[in-house]
This record gives C-alpha cells, sequence and structure tokens, in this order.
C-alpha cells in the first residue's frame, strides 16, 4: 500500500456494489494507502459504514471527505438512492443525511459504475483520453460516460445504463422488465445460467470440470477457461460476443474514445477482451471503431472505491 504525508488530505472511498464492503483510504493522487473489507448487513448500512470510517480514521491522516458507490440509480441532484435492486431498504431512507450524521464527514454518494469509471478515468486504464466509456460486468452491468474529462448522468443521473441494451429480442425477462437486456446473457449469474443449461442438454459437454460442481460460479467459468477447458472457452468466448455487440452500439451512438472494461467477469483477461474487440469489429460501423480503444481496467476491485474517493476530493 501506498504511503502519505500526514499534512495532505486523503479521502475515504466506499463500494457499496458487491456481497462485500470495500473501503480505502486513498491519497489525493489516488493511491491506496489502506483498505477494509466486511459483509454488507444491509439492515445496519449505516452503523456498518460508520464503524469502518472509524477504522480508516485512526490512522494518524486527514481524512477530509467520503465518496460512496451505490449499486443502483442515484440522483445527484438530490443525493437520494431512487432505485437499488441489491439494498432495496435504502430507497426508502434519506441515507446522505444520515452517512453524514454517522461520520461527521461531508459524504458524496454515487452510482458505482459512475465512481469505477472515475477511478479509471483518473489514475486507471483510462487516462490520456479525454471522453471514456466505462463498463462493469459483475453481478449486474453498469456503464459510465465521461465527456470531457466530467461525468455525464443525463437529465436525471441515470445515463450509461448499457446493461439494458436488448441483445435478443426473444431472450429472457431482465429484471427491469425488459426482455433479452446485455444482463440477461452476460452478468456473472447469467454466465452461469447459460453454462448450467448447456451442460444439462448436451451429453458431450459432460467432459468440462464444470459438470462435476453443481454450484460453480462465473469465477469457476474463467477459470476452468484459463485451464484450457474446452467448454469454459466457448462460454466465455460467446459472453465476449454478447458484450462486444453492445459495445458496438456504444461505439456507433457515441463516437467515444476509449472504453475500459472493468468489473469480475473481465477476470477471464483477454479470453474475453479478444472476443468482444473482435465482435465490436464486426458490428460497429468501421470508421468509429477504429477511433476507439478498448481496454480492460487497470485497477481491479479497488476501482469503484477509488473513483468514490476521487469523487469526494474533486467535489471539495
Amino acid at each position: 500500500m501506498a504511503t502519505a504525508a500526514e499534512s495532505e488530505p486523503a479521502f475515504i472511498g466506499i463500494d457499496l456494489s458487491g456481497p462485500k464492503m470495500r473501503a480505502a483510504t486513498v491519497s489525493g493522487a489516488g493511491l491506496v494507502i489502506q483498505r477494509r473489507e466486511a459483509k454488507i448487513e444491509p439492515d445496519h448500512l449505516v452503523q456498518q459504514v460508520a464503524q469502518v470510517v472509524n477504522e480508516l480514521r485512526s490512522d494518524p491522516l486527514d481524512i477530509a471527505s467520503i465518496g460512496i458507490a451505490i449499486p443502483g440509480l442515484v440522483n445527484r441532484q438530490t443525493d437520494r438512492v431512487v432505485v437499488s435492486r441489491d439494498l432495496p431498504s435504502t430507497v426508502r431512507e434519506d441515507l446522505h443525511s444520515e452517512f453524514i450524521a454517522a461520520t461527521g464527514l461531508r459524504v458524496e454518494l454515487e452510482n458505482d459504475a459512475n465512481a469505477g469509471a472515475y477511478g479509471e478515468y483518473k489514475v486507471g486504464a483510462g487516462q490520456g483520453s479525454r471522453d471514456m466509456f466505462y463498463i462493469t460486468i459483475g453481478d449486474g452491468i453498469g456503464g459510465a460516460i465521461i465527456l470531457d474529462g466530467k461525468l455525464w448522468t443525463g437529465a436525471s443521473g441515470f445515463a450509461g445504463e448499457v446493461g439494458h441494451i436488448t441483445i435478443d429480442t426473444e431472450g429472457i425477462e431482465c429484471q427491469c422488465g425488459n426482455t433479452g437486456c446485455l444482463e440477461t446473457v452476460a452478468s456473472a449469474p447469467n454466465i452461469v445460467r447459460r453454462a448450467k443449461e448447456r451442460l444439462s442438454r448436451d451429453s458431450t459437454s459432460s467432459l468440462s470440470k464444470l459438470a462435476m460442481n453443481k454450484a460453480f460460479t462465473a469465477d469457476d467459468v474463467a477459470h476452468e477457461a484459463n485451464n484450457g477447458d474446452d467448454f469454459s472457452l466457448m462460454m466465455i468466448e460467446r459472453t465476449g460476443k454478447y458484450i462486444g455487440t453492445g459495445v458496438a452500439s456504444v461505439i456507433n451512438l457515441l463516437n467515444i474514445e476509449r472504453i475500459v472494461l472493468g468489473g469480475g467477469v473481465m477476470d477471464a483477461g483477454d479470453l474475453i477482451l479478444n472476443p468482444i474487440i473482435h465482435e465490436a469489429k464486426r458490428r460497429a460501423f468501421q470508421p468509429c471503431f477504429e477511433a476507439t480503444q478498448i481496454v480492460a481496467g487497470a485497477l481491479g476491485n479497488d476501482a469503484i472505491a477509488i473513483g468514490a474517493a476521487m469523487l469526494a476530493r474533486d467535489a471539495s
């Protein structure tokens, strides 16, 4: 971990987008100084965040403010959580005021994909670009747009929801109410769903190691693909094609300079990145594709926490 001068202000970034809370103290330059993790307790979220903040403040560094990334739709103008599938009870609460009261610090709330995008843009794979689109692929699929160095969040703060681009009009119903969204085929739970469906109907796939593990995860699919398992490689490649189809739509619509791909599914590395690029090239308007760089994120699991801290820094 990095160190920072005690006289320099630092910032706390908190990522609430998964089953675990990921929190980090981050220097003004975007370097992680210390980290904390804890299983999220939705019914005690405010108290849990306050406890983690107190632990991180035990360091002699001067903590200036906190950024908190929420999985869902966050209206920055009103500092309200409008929709959160993973933390539904938060929609009924004034989290912003409660976090301020519990921590005694200024707090910035943001959507998790927007925070991840800001982290990658400032100190990760987006550095050096002016305009960037970020896609995070994990339990859900989120997106964020940065134009001229600033988050562009749309009329009500909800821009970038690339996970709900329609990929298959005959597909399964998405939790958003639409059918065939990108999220229904390429998110981590749906990679597992597709793999299990294929294993159950295709006897030739029974040689896959995944068939022996009834409780496998998307991480297991990526792991077996990296070990050369043919079935897992096929599933990762097909997932890449779905994502590449969505990426092509982004390229055609925005003519964006750089697309950064993050989230746990990207742990498959080039095995998924290459099919994404290949399919995007096949489907995008060629002059737009040639102007776009498609790269994997550089910050890994720290992207959202770092981005939340950087948003807190830049809002001061």
